[in-house]
């Protein structure tokens, strides 16, 4: 497996990618130390405005970012943008000043740099400046409804949306079929099994997607 380093590991999603490593060690850059991480891995705790440097420095050969917040939990839009579109860039900028010809990223089903929505805009537009670093491969992950156990306090919202889950999901059909709801687990099992993928190009992966790969 490729040498990979992980931003983004203390969510769902990021803690899963670690599992599904298994024995195969990563590096992880958090602001913050992340609790129960197995002794083979690397970990680097930083501020994230060292984390360009920093990732440069490691020359990782594929960086995952399964970076993400909500407006809710930022408590703006613009402190929103910081996380989803600033720093997920700033890493990016530093893996290529690195020369990491790998990037996979965790964006979002609807992602559309013109969308009248606010968060799919910046999702959208995050994907865009992705494309122009010119990764010899960039995968962009679009799951919907993230369902799972999540660190930190419930989110109504989404605690709701994921108990009417099933009923959602079963009604929607053709390319309605990319908004259904996948578990975090699945979407990380997806991300390790791309981490090893060769072909050069830009590779758009929503929900059927995912699980063929992760399958």
């Amino acid at each position: 497996m490729p040498d990979a380093l992980i931003v983004g590991a203390t969510g769902m999603v990021g803690r899963a990618v670690i599992d599904h490593f298994g024995s195969a060690p990563v590096t992880i850059l958090a602001r913050r130390p992340v609790a129960g991480l197995a002794p083979h891995h690397k970990e680097l705790v930083a501020p994230p405005e060292r984390w360009a440097d920093i990732i440069a420095a490691e020359k990782p050969a594929i960086l995952i970012s399964c970076l993400g917040t909500t407006i809710r939990q930022a408590g703006s839009q613009a402190a929103f943008r910081a996380v989803d579109h600033d720093l997920v860039l700033a890493a990016a900028r530093g893996a290529r000043a690195g020369g990491t010809p790998h990037m996979i990223v965790v964006s979002s089903v609807g992602a559309a740099a013109k969308s009248g929505n606010f968060y799919l805009r910046t999702k959208g537009q995050t994907e865009n400046d992705l494309v122009a670093l010119g990764f010899d491969r960039l995968d962009l992950i679009r799951p919907g409804l993230l369902r799972g156990e999540r660190p930190g306090p419930q989110r109504l919202g989404e605690g709701l949306a994921t108990i009417a889950a099933p009923l959602t999901d079963a009604l929607l059909h053709g390319r309605f079929r990319r908004y259904r709801s996948i578990s975090g687990d699945k979407v990380a099992a997806a991300i390790v099994a791309l981490a090893g993928q060769r072909d050069s190009g830009v590779y758009i992966h929503e929900n059927d997607a995912i699980r063929a790969v992760a399958d």
